[in-house]
């Protein structure tokens, strides 16, 4: 099934799957190599993933990861205008996707930056950083769903579910909710690494296919995280092989986007896999 994402007006389509490509402005993300602070080091990124073959870049404030130092609502979003003004100063015209649990963060860089899609790592609040709990329960409406549904922004719907049906049981709800709220353009992801021990993200990556039922584009990001080297040994750092090889499954799949660290390499799996579907 083609997909489209509708971004400030931009037609986007999903029929080629798109690669996203990682642009931290945090001090301790997990994988170093995403961290950029500098105004030189967010326009050289920026610039990178361009050049790589990346047509999405996702910007990120506010650490996620297990034993992440907290960060304040003032803090992510000083963070956020600083790259983002940058981020648009180098590339106007490519699609940009907030990293944020926060709705008030992603109403500022809707309203400020004209912020095309909202990446939302919390499933509308369950969790923050990994594991992590919030305010709200799973019954309830969030008000990160209300906030996309008012601003009619396309929005990644992560879960934090440790099984396969947990996680379609929620997202069935969780849709519908935000469709009746207004929103347009719902991409789910997975949420590898969230929620979940090494056995259930792989347990749930073997039946990832049984997603596409929902008919909604699928996003993944595994990049250099811990499921990797958890299992082969290493670190982050060693963990381009595994999440190439991972990417390319996700693909075959019928993954809509990848989110990573390493464009060059994820673009090169979206051209084999083209490649191998092609027909004639």
């Amino acid at each position: 099934m083609e997909y489209t994402l509708n971004c400030n007006g931009k037609l986007i389509t999903l029929s080629s799957p798109q690669v996203m490509g990682i642009l931290n402005v945090t001090p301790d993300s997990f994988y170093s190599g995403s961290r950029k602070q500098t105004e030189r080091e967010i326009a050289e990124r920026t610039q990178q993933i361009l050049a790589e073959g990346g047509t999405m870049i996702d910007v990120g404030g506010c650490s996620t990861r297990p034993g992440s130092a907290p960060v304040d609502e003032e803090e992510e979003s000083r963070r956020l205008r600083f790259a983002l003004e940058i981020v648009r100063r180098e590339a106007p015209d490519t699609i940009v996707s907030i990293d944020t649990f926060r709705p008030d963060v992603a109403r500022m860089t809707v309203e400020e930056f004209g912020a095309d899609i909202i990446n939302d790592v919390s499933e509308g609040g369950i969790t923050g950083i990994v594991n992590v709990p919030l305010q709200r329960q799973e019954t309830e409406c969030p008000e990160m769903f209300r906030v996309v549904g008012e601003l009619k922004v396309p929005y990644i719907l992560m879960s934090v579910q440790p099984t396969l049906a947990m996680m379609m049981k929620g997202f069935a709800r969780e849709v519908q909710q935000l469709r009746d709220l207004g929103a347009k353009d719902i991409i789910l992801d997975p949420g590898f690494g969230f929620g979940k021990d090494l056995a259930q993200n792989y347990q749930i990556f073997a039946e990832m296919e049984k997603l596409n039922v929902m008919e909604l584009p699928v996003l993944v990001g595994i990049s250099r995280k811990s499921m990797i080297y958890k299992l082969l040994g290493g670190d982050a750092t060693t963990s381009l092989n595994g999440t190439s090889v991972l990417d390319t499954v996700a693909l075959m799949k019928g993954t809509s986007i990848l989110r990573v660290h390493d464009v060059k390499e994820a673009v090169e799996a979206v051209r084999i896999v083209e490649a191998m579907n092609k027909k004639g």
